[in-house]
């Protein structure tokens, strides 16, 4: 199956040009992904192909004026669901791509200035961000979105495991170190346990290492989680962890 994506935007060789790298190319020809860049220039009916006026009311900068998007959207090209990229839209999740690439397509809608007027936001399914910060316009925020989605498709990644295992998989923790060679660089040596040939010690020790990264460095998501599990505790036990387990607040995390 081929994901549709479109991309309403004014900046559409920003798009086309990262859509023919690395693995966005790669899944664009093996016709896994089919991406139509639509210029909102083209759907204007003045002269200066004008796509945006200053808010009523008053207010520093201009806002992206309805019409040409209305045009834009109503081009046969555009595939439901409808996404506007905004500051005010939803936190983008790994959890959004994956729902993202279980669909038939779906149209992204670059920002640009101020923002969307409201009536744009309205004609949307749907607003989402890709974090608690301000850029020039959506294009980045779109290739971000695609990019996250895509190389969830099966036949993208050389690898399929290689999606199910790294940060924010479906069990919402951080991905485990790794290592290749040399053995030893400037005293610090590969885990001993990666080199003893057993996978399932393998296996649990990058599970532990995973717990630990995620309550050191971004314990909301164990929050998000409900916790962590006794057993997962007692894992952690296992590979000398207790200091952490200590400073641990057991009623936040332990479930």
């Amino acid at each position: 199956m081929t994901l549709r994506v479109t991309v309403v935007t004014i900046f559409p060789k920003l798009i086309e040009q990262y859509l023919n790298s690395s693995v966005l190319g790669r899944a664009t020809q093996r016709a896994l992904l089919d991406v139509t860049v639509l210029d909102l220039r083209s759907y204007t009916d003045d002269p200066r192909r004008s796509i945006d006026d200053s808010p009523y009311g008053g207010g520093p900068g201009m806002l992206m004026m309805p019409e040409p998007v209305f045009r834009a959207l109503a081009d046969p090209h555009v595939v439901r669901p409808t996404i506007g990229l905004s500051p005010i839209g939803a936190t983008f999740r790994q959890s959004d791509a994956v729902a993202l690439s279980q669909l038939d397509g779906f149209t992204l809608l670059c920002g640009r200035y101020e923002g969307f007027d409201a009536r744009i936001e309205e004609a949307c399914d749907r607003l989402i961000s890709i974090g608690d910060f301000v850029l020039a316009g959506g294009e980045l925020a779109a290739l971000v979105v695609i990019e996250a989605t895509a190389r969830l498709l099966n036949g993208v990644l050389g690898n399929e495991e290689s999606a199910r295992e790294e940060s924010f998989a479906m069990d919402r923790l951080l991905e485990h170190p790794q290592y290749t060679r040399p053995r030893v660089l400037g005293g610090h040596e590969v885990p001993e346990v990666l080199l003893s040939g057993d996978h399932e010690e393998v296996d649990r020790w990058r599970y532990a290492q995973r717990l630990l990264r995620t309550l050191e460095r971004r314990p909301d998501l164990i929050e998000a989680r409900g916790g962590i599990s006794r057993e997962e505790v007692e894992l952690l036990h296992r590979y000398g962890y207790d200091e952490v387990l200590q400073t641990m607040n057991k009623e936040r995390f332990e479930r």
